[in-house]
């Protein structure tokens, strides 16, 4: 912070300004008492401006970026994984594996020049960086390349997870009681048929039907514990990405404490890292417990 020449006056002067001349425990025990409090210092970069505030300003860029890219996740990976598992050992199985692997291979700080340069400058389809909120075009790139390594996890989670329910005894006991593999019955005559303009009815069915009764939501649980992992990741590995298309998140907040030594800055986010993680299991353990009656006793 003084630079390389400076008197040893002024050194011992700023170490007590910031208590560094303390015992270690004594150090951080103070800090962890003032971040109950919300209090995380100040920033040693940014001008000393509060930690909690610039922590606020990029947390609230960083969430809508991985509720975008955690949606594409679910609402891609899922399918897709589900698609694989019906065909298994076709090409579209093989497809889908080869994709998986490419996604899962392919790092983030590789793949995001190349969709920048094909998608944005070469073909001008997406903006080519900054930030305009979760419902701009400018969001479509980076959640994309931040989606991407969901998108792999839980499709190949979700294919090996429907594979070893659809081989279960449970789903040949079903089938064999006459449930459907998308309805609960497949015999049900005109009565049946006129019930499926009721919305609730065809909700009813859904959930009783194979698939969706039993396959997947025994499927659900590994699933869910990969999410619980996937949401805490998301929340520290987006620093590459932000930083890449200028997006001011958490993430580039990070990155450029890290490169100008930013302690107060690099400790918040450390702090933020574990508690996404903590919350992000106690979440998937309390799903357990509704998807899973086992879990709950019951």
């Amino acid at each position: 912070m003084l630079g390389q020449r400076t008197n040893p006056e002024a050194v011992a002067r700023l170490r007590h300004e910031l208590g560094l001349d303390q015992p270690l425990p004594v150090q951080y025990g103070k800090w962890a008492w003032r971040a109950l409090h919300g209090d995380l210092g100040t920033s040693l970069k940014f001008q000393g401006q509060p930690v909690t505030k610039l922590m606020a300003r990029g947390l609230k860029v960083s969430i809508q970026l991985n509720i975008a890219a955690l949606s594409l996740g679910v609402f891609v990976g899922i399918p897709v994984g589900l698609l694989a598992a019906f065909k298994q050992d076709s090409w579209i199985d093989r497809l889908i594996i080869g994709g998986v692997v490419m996604g899962i291979s392919i790092p983030t700080f590789v793949l995001a020049p190349i969709l920048l340069y094909v998608l944005a400058v070469q073909v001008h389809l997406l903006p080519p960086g900054g930030w305009g909120g979760l419902f701009s075009t400018k969001i479509i790139l980076p959640a994309i390349v931040l989606g991407s390594g969901p998108i792999a996890i839980l499709a190949r989670q979700t294919r090996a997870a429907v594979t070893e329910a659809l081989t279960s005894d449970y789903v040949r006991t079903a089938r064999a009681k006459g449930l459907g593999d998308w309805f609960w019955g497949r015999g049900m005559g005109r009565k049946g048929i006129a019930k499926l303009l009721i919305p609730a009815y065809i909700l009813r069915g859904w959930l009783h039907g194979v698939m969706l009764g039993h396959v997947l939501r025994n499927a659900l649980i590994p699933i869910i514990t990969i999410l619980g992992l996937m949401l805490g990741s998301l929340v520290s590995g987006s620093f590459i990405t932000e930083a890449i298309f200028g997006i001011p998140g958490i993430g580039a907040l990070a990155f450029q404490a890290i490169a100008g030594r930013d302690y107060p800055v690099i400790m918040a986010f450390t702090l933020l890292t574990a508690v996404a993680y903590i919350g992000a299991n106690l979440a998937a353990d309390i799903l357990y417990g509704l998807i899973d009656p086992r879990v709950r006793g019951t």
